[in-house]
């Protein structure tokens, strides 16, 4: 379940880590049925075979939107603007960037970070920095600048 942080909290935290998420697998199956919701069924995802033999990565990866994807059951199982919200949204992405793959059977976790907490009449938009980590890697699989939205 997620931790609720009350605004002041999070203001209070710019910049620093909050929290992290647990740690989800991407699963062939996952990206088997990731490529066929988004159509993009290009072999290096999903062609195992091909991939053991002709890919740098000798296995197939997940889709760096798949890896993106996965925000929302990162930030829904971790952390939660606490509050008398009615409802909360992705309003959106300001950056975004992919510096690894994520091989299948791969395990991803997020670290998350408020950027900036805006209090406003219909209620609070967060910038949140999160960080994906790839289990072993030295490099994140995603980097990515959030915005949410939580509604009165």
């Amino acid at each position: 379940m997620a931790r609720q942080v009350p605004v002041e909290e999070l203001q209070q935290n710019i910049g620093n880590e909050i929290a992290v998420s647990d740690w989800f697998e991407i699963t062939q199956d996952r990206i088997d049925s990731f490529a066929d919701t988004t159509e993009d069924h290009q072999w290096i995802h999903v062609d195992t075979e091909r991939a053991a033999t002709e890919s740098p990565f000798k296995t197939t990866i997940g889709h760096g939107f798949l890896s993106l994807s996965m925000l929302a059951p990162i930030m829904m199982g971790t952390v939660k603007v606490a509050g008398d919200f009615k409802h909360g949204i992705n309003y959106g992405l300001n950056r975004v960037r992919f510096p690894a793959p994520v091989p299948a059977g791969g395990r991803i976790r997020g670290h998350i970070s408020p950027h900036s907490v805006e209090e406003h009449a219909w209620g609070v938009q967060t910038i949140w920095n999160v960080i994906v980590e790839l289990e072993g890697a030295t490099k994140p699989c995603v980097v990515a600048e959030w915005v949410t939205r939580a509604y009165k």
